[in-house]
């Protein structure tokens, strides 16, 4: 793109504030050599900060004149070097213009900047006609019989800094030879610094970050992107407008090199910082605390304890491992970033109580609580209730005992034998009636059936004997 906006001043790019900055003069045409007798306009920028209605200018070239405008632009004819001043601001950096005699001369901007389009032209007075004309660079030739009395370096950079010169050509051959014009690159905008604000934070802070650098007064519209990195590999942002960036909670794992970078909208200037080192500091743990849920060391039998295991301080990730008195192996042991964590003893005996204890450690070594001494309480409900089921259990097996008995005398029965244990409980078979034993024994005879009685009452001593004789065999 041509610089042929305006030919503003560099000014110092770092440590400036608002209320510090200078006006910025622009010229136009945006130029520094001219033919004499042509007249250059000058404007003094920067208003935004301060209120005025008039601006005093300075030419210096043999003695200083001061010259007071109703407005902020100037018309010059005259070489030297000129500095504005706004009502309450500091004097602007100067801009020196030189108005030549010679036949040819070499315009350049006062200024550029890198990523600028550098444009050199080579100019004949009164705008005499040249066939052609060609460029040097530190005695180099850039451009040989070039339609174009035009020069142009896009993105531009340090690497064009030098002395320039322009070859005029005229219709009878003539040459022309401009002077030379030494020409710098100014830097857009410095490397930036990386800022944290704190680094050397502890465990578990947010850390701001910020990435300062300055643009000139001259390019202060210019759009800016930013973007943060810790050890080369981690991008901790993307590019955004931003040159701020937070960081909620820093942990030691976290610490390292941290630098940053920024860059313009179009990416042809990109520039990173130095790395910071940030070393994140982690508190060991102490005051480590055992206790219950419910509180007190005192549990239900049947119900759910809970074991918390605390610290009173102590950052970054912490193990807590629980432990009882007589036993070697843990409990439970869970690793996270907090200050305390919780184990469930679910469905607590009796047979658990007794003293525990738990450790933290986050890296420095454990640290132990004191011991706690845990008492189980038994519910008496639920004592009277085992008693209870114990009875009707057994109960209930006496049932199906005397049940099974009676099943097997009655198999017998049909077989025609009866074992001595159920004899008294046992029918005795009858042709003409069957009667129960218990019957003989608390009955009277019934009149109307004699014979049945007696047959009864013979048959049992039979069995009896039966059962005797078996019994000697």
């Amino acid at each position: 793109m041509l610089l042929w906006a305006s030919l503003l001043l560099f000014a110092p790019v770092c440590g400036q504030s608002a209320a510090a900055h200078k006006p910025v003069i622009s010229v136009h045409p945006p130029w520094t050599t001219f033919f004499k007798g042509e007249r250059v306009t000058l404007t003094c920028n920067g208003f935004q900060f301060y209120a005025t209605e008039k601006t005093t200018w300075y030419q210096h070239y043999w003695r200083e004149k001061l010259t007071v405008t109703p407005g902020n632009t100037l018309e010059v004819r005259e070489s030297g070097l000129y500095r504005c001043q706004a009502q309450g601001s500091p004097q602007s950096n100067p801009v020196r213009l030189l108005f030549s005699s010679d036949s040819l001369i070499l315009q350049v901007p006062y200024s550029v900047f890198e990523g600028d389009t550098l444009v050199l032209r080579c100019h004949r007075r009164r705008k005499e006609k040249l066939t052609a004309v060609k460029y040097t660079w530190n005695g180099k030739i850039l451009s040989n019989f070039n339609k174009s009395w035009d020069l142009l370096i896009p993105n531009a950079s340090s690497n064009n800094n030098g002395n320039y010169q322009c070859f005029g050509y005229g219709d009878n051959n003539d040459v022309f030879r401009s002077n030379f014009k030494m020409i710098k690159i100014q830097e857009l905008f410095p490397h930036p610094q990386l800022k944290a604000t704190d680094s050397q934070p502890t465990e578990g802070n947010s850390v701001n970050l910020s990435c300062e650098t300055q643009l000139p007064p001259e390019r202060s519209d210019t759009l800016l992107h930013f973007i943060f990195f810790r050890d080369d590999r981690v991008t901790l942002s993307d590019w955004s407008p931003s040159r701020e960036l937070q960081l909620p909670a820093i942990w030691r794992e976290n610490s390292g090199s941290y630098w940053c970078g920024a860059e313009t909208v179009m990416g042809n200037i990109q520039k990173r910082s130095l790395s910071l080192q940030i070393h994140v500091q982690r508190i060991p743990v102490s005051g480590v605390l055992l206790e219950t849920q419910p509180i007190g060391g005192q549990a239900v039998e049947g119900e759910t304890l809970v074991l918390v295991c605390s610290v009173a301080e102590g950052t970054g990730y912490t193990t807590f491992s629980w432990h009882r008195e007589d036993m070697q192996e843990s409990l439970g042991r869970k690793t996270q970033r907090s200050p305390r964590a919780e184990l469930e003893l679910p469905a607590i005996r009796e047979s658990h109580a007794g003293g525990y204890y738990c450790t933290a450690d986050n890296s420095y070594g454990p640290v132990q609580s004191a011991l706690l001494n845990i008492t189980v309480r038994e519910i008496s409900g639920n004592r009277d209730g085992l008693v209870a089921a114990g009875a009707t259990g057994g109960l209930l097996i006496a049932l199906l005992l005397a049940l099974a008995l009676l099943f097997h005398c009655w198999r017998r029965r049909k077989s025609g034998l009866c074992s001595f244990l159920c004899h008294s409980s046992c029918p005795v078979p009858s042709p003409e009636l069957s009667v129960q034993p218990a019957s003989v024994a608390t009955r009277p005879p019934l009149p109307s059936l004699p014979s049945q009685r007696s047959h009864t009452l013979t048959s049992v001593p039979s069995l009896r004997g039966s059962f005797a004789n078996r019994g000697h065999e």
